[in-house]
Order: structure tokens, then sequence, then C-alpha cells
């Protein structure tokens, strides 16, 4: 009599991908390869926001050097407004980052409140770069992604202007390829 053959193992099967709906792609990030954002992005919102408070914080000195003292509360609450300013600023800039995976993009934002974008490539419908004159000058880019749905797209703030390019070229080649499919 011969002996039965060994029960057989399930084949393993083969890796796949990884998408966003594995358990790597997390609002904690997980192990995948995240990119962040240029620091320069800091600094371009950090200028806008001077701009923004050097007028109402020299009205506040003129008014309280001229009228009276009690307006220097004023001056005061927007030197702690400016300061509370570049505390958020430098904390969200440091929590967007992004990463390209097998079938979508994912960009990840927010630290108190969170959120994680996916845009499959086969949505793409087109991919805008924009970058107003401060951007340019510290050489960096915003990059848009667009799909059918305005619920769905994308935007990836602070990128090098190089890399925001090649990104735009990376992603309409993608969408071409997975709307092939279609």
């Amino acid at each position: 009599m011969t002996d039965p053959a060994p029960p057989s193992q399930p084949p393993v099967p083969p890796a796949r991908p990884v998408t966003g709906t594995d358990p790597a792609v997390t609002l904690r990030g997980g192990d995948l390869g995240w990119r962040p954002v240029a620091p320069a992005l800091a600094t371009v919102r950090l200028i806008v926001l001077g701009a923004v408070l050097v007028v109402p914080l020299l009205a506040t000195v003129v008014v309280a050097l001229l009228v009276t003292s009690w307006v220097w509360l004023g001056t005061v609450a927007l030197v702690v407004g400016g300061l509370w300013g570049l505390w958020v600023i430098r904390r969200q800039v440091s929590a967007i980052s992004w990463v390209e995976l097998d079938e979508e993009i994912v960009i990840r934002k927010g630290r108190l409140f969170r959120s994680l974008s996916s845009v499959p490539y086969g949505r793409l419908q087109y991919v805008d770069i924009q970058s107003g004159p401060l951007a340019r000058a510290f050489g960096i880019a915003s990059c848009e992604i667009h799909t059918a749905s305005p619920e769905s797209g994308g935007s990836l703030p602070g990128l090098p202007t190089a890399e925001a390019e090649a990104l735009r070229a990376r992603l309409a080649a993608r969408g071409e390829a997975q709307r092939a499919g279609l």
C-alpha cells in the first residue's frame, strides 16, 4: 500500500501593487515613500502673511500713538496673530506629502484635520501647473489634478518647478494609459 500524497498547499498569490485600499495608505503614513513638498512653500506663505498683516499693524500703531493708548491692544493682538500664523504655516507645510502608486496618486495634508486624497490615474482628465510671481521667485509651483468630478480631484502645492512639470507629464501619460483599457 502506498502512502497518500501529502496535502498540497494552496498556491501563494502573486505580489500585487500597493493601492489606496491597502492598509499601507493611511492618514498616519504607513511604509510608503511619502514625498514632502518644498520647504520654500512655508517661506512664500509667511511672506504673504507678513504682507497681509503689515498694513493693519502700522495702522494700529499710528492710531495708538495719535489717539489713545488702549489701541495698543489691537497691535498686540495683530502681533500674537502673526506669531500664531507663523506656527500654523510651518506645521501645515510640513504635513503635506504625496506618493505615486501603481494605480493612483495619493495626497496627504493636515495635522489637526487630516485629509487623504486618492486620485486614480484612469479618472484624470488634465493636470494644471500654476505658479505666481512670488512662487516663481522661490522656484515652486502648484499642481492641480482634475477629474470629471470636482470632488475627486486634488491639489499639490509647493513642488519644485522641475518636479511639478515632470509630475504633470507622468500623470498625463499614466492617465492616458489607464483610460486606454476602458
